[in-house]
């Protein structure tokens, strides 16, 4: 499966931003710019680097990280949409729930619960792995 060169892109860099030596290497930046404050008097292009800097980088990762979470966003409901099917008592229906409008996912949420607790009160519910969980 080819991936664009803005998949490749924002994966390393999400990766790369996640791990502890770029927090690291982040605060050893922070660190040597506060130390250099002294020496430059405190300057406004002192506080203008870093300003600039961080406000820079901030902006491009919220891209970078917004990719990633629709990416991530879109394998789950992938997943979820492959495990309704593979469900036989499971409504089809639910496949692509995630395009609803808000409004329409609360009635769905809602009728969903009724459901739930009408199967409770009929005693419906099977002894489940999460029943035996919960009991313990």
């Amino acid at each position: 499966m080819a991936h664009s060169l803005f998949d490749k892109f924002s994966n390393a860099i999400a990766k790369g931003a996640g791990k502890p030596i770029t927090f690291a290497l982040a605060c050893a930046g922070i660190v040597a710019w506060a130390l250099a404050g002294p020496f430059t008097g405190f300057s406004e292009i002192w506080q203008l680097a870093v300003n600039t800097a961080t406000t820079i980088i901030t902006f491009l990762m919220v891209f970078v990280v917004q990719h990633t979470q629709n990416r991530d966003g879109d394998a789950v409901q992938a997943k979820l949409d492959e495990l309704i099917l593979a469900v036989k008592l499971a409504d089809n229906r639910l496949i692509g729930a995630e395009r609803l409008t808000g409004q329409e996912l609360r009635a769905l949420r809602d009728y969903i619960d009724r459901q739930a607790k009408l199967d409770d009160k009929e005693g419906a519910s099977k002894d489940l792995p999460i029943d035996r969980a919960v009991q313990r």
